[in-house]
């Protein structure tokens, strides 16, 4: 049964390795592409129940054990996380359809689209260190071509500075993967977590614990973050969707698993650095928030907000702040896919992105604008949505452990997020009809878009009203997480 786990890899895999041979039947990728979204969805359900049941799953490739060989570990976090994963991707896949145009989907949008997965549930479930950079790259390649297809004059721009800060955080990457392996010897995770204990987190060690700081961060978002809101404005709506809910929580999980497991024994050090970093993306993020008015880059700041948000909850590193940010990023990848879904709508139905050239949509499309109320709402942590029970576990952790510099930074920052999503609403669905030269007033939304939107909508809800029932998948994550000698015993069968 411990096959399974491999499953959410190899199934995108396959099936981009096969739609790359069907470039021209675009009706058939998108079949194969249901099908392999659901199956994969499949597998990862039954894998996190199998979590639950049994415990921590390992497969060794090979059949070499660790730390000599490739090994694959899904533990309650990685379960939940690659299962909210496929359930994001495949509404944005659906939402794909009719939105992203024929021309790029002739040009393997949606090999790449698997690609990416492959990505990303790679990176969730790898328990090696050199592997989680092979995830990473095939994850990045992969969102290169989805921003570049088109070929605008901007979508160029763009992704040459988003490809440009990545090759340098990946450089670094190979730079700290080279000089720790160098220092002990091994690049397992569990093995790492026992040599890095006995040999003492001090001196060479400690360098290195930042250097992997600033090369997830860099991924994640995290303060250096000036390469975020143009990247993410320039591709389609359903590819913005795929990148805000799940590329910067990337980078956020390698930096919750590397600080929880193996760099965990001087938080004096590693841990005061993460605070101000998170201060400063919520205070800057907060700011640019509130400056736009422009739809996409609005929600493209809101984003790097929630990263400050989550990496909060990881420094203070208290049972109830690890807890927060489990509950905080499930709801958080389902919430920005939702927001961009339907900021992509709003664009679509005004013919533009400005605020100050909207108005009166509601009358035309209540249930959007609805839909967007309720988002809004859960973002800013407004309870019984979702998004409530994950800051105030995070909030609670802050003033347990006398952060209180920190947690009153995030609550203003709630605040701030609720005002910039609030503001959005009213100035794009009340008020009077504003017509562009672009827009075609006989523009609706099929019910077959809606789908998309909706379902997710109804996912956010429910996570907020069941948010009791989640919580006993999340305190198990961040169980294994505050108590790292679960993981190795279940990797290293100690």
């Amino acid at each position: 049964m411990n096959n399974l786990l491999i499953l959410p890899l190899l199934i995108p895999l396959c099936t981009a390795a096969i739609l790359i041979f069907l470039k021209n039947n675009v009706s058939m990728q998108k079949w194969l592409s249901v099908i392999s979204m659901l199956a994969t969805t499949i597998s990862a359900a039954i894998l996190l129940c199998q979590v639950r049941t049994d415990g921590i799953q390992t497969l060794y490739m090979g059949g070499w054990l660790p730390p000599y060989g490739i090994v694959f570990v899904a533990d309650m976090l990685s379960a939940l996380l690659v299962l909210t994963t496929m359930v994001v991707g495949f509404f944005c896949l659906l939402y794909s359809f009719g939105t992203v145009g024929e021309q790029r989907e002739r040009y393997y949008y949606y090999p790449f689209f698997q690609f990416l997965l492959v990505g990303v549930n790679g990176s969730f479930l790898t328990g090696d260190l050199f592997n989680l950079f092979v995830c990473f790259e095939v994850m990045l390649i992969s969102s290169y071509a989805l921003i570049v297809l088109g070929g605008t004059k901007r979508q160029l721009r763009e992704t040459l500075k988003y490809m440009l800060i990545n090759i340098l955080s990946s450089t670094l990457f190979v730079a700290a993967v080279a000089y720790l392996y160098g220092v002990v010897g091994t690049l397992n995770m569990a093995d790492l977590s026992i040599r890095v204990t006995e040999m003492g987190q001090d001196g060479i060690l400690n360098v290195i614990a930042l250097l992997f700081m600033i090369v997830f961060s860099l991924k994640a978002g995290l303060f250096l973050f000036y390469w975020l809101p143009g990247s993410y404005s320039v591709p389609p709506a359903a590819v913005s969707a795929l990148f805000g809910a799940l590329l910067t929580k990337v980078g956020i999980y390698a930096l919750l698993r590397t600080f929880t497991l193996i760099f965990y024994h001087e938080p004096g050090v590693t841990h005061s650095w993460m605070a101000w970093m998170a201060a400063g993306t919520m205070i800057l993020g907060a700011l640019g928030a509130v400056a736009y008015s422009d739809v996409q880059k609005i929600l493209n700041y809101n984003v790097i907000l929630s990263v400050g948000f989550i990496v909060f909850g990881l420094a203070v590193a208290s049972d109830d702040s690890v807890n927060g940010v489990v509950f905080y990023l499930l709801h958080d990848m389902i919430a920005k896919a939702l927001l961009f879904i339907l900021a992509g709508f709003i664009v679509q139905a005004t013919g533009t992105s400005q605020l100050k050239d909207m108005g009166g949509m509601i009358k035309r499309h209540p249930a959007i604008g609805w839909m967007f109320f309720i988002t809004a709402l859960s973002v800013a942590g407004i309870p019984p949505l979702s998004g409530f029970t994950g800051k105030l576990l995070i909030i609670q952790g802050g003033l347990k452990e006398q952060y209180f510099w920190l947690t009153a930074i995030s609550l203003a920052s709630s605040f701030i997020v609720l005002y910039s999503l609030v503001r959005l609403f009213m100035k794009a669905f009340w008020g009077e009809e504003q017509l562009q030269s672009n827009q075609n007033p006989q523009w609706k939304v099929s019910r077959g878009k809606l789908v998309s939107s909706a379902a997710l909508c109804i996912i956010m809800i429910m996570m907020g009203l069941g948010s009791e029932w989640i919580y006993g998948f999340v305190s198990e994550a961040g169980n294994t997480l505050m108590n790292p000698h679960y993981y190795i015993e279940a990797v290293l069968k100690e």
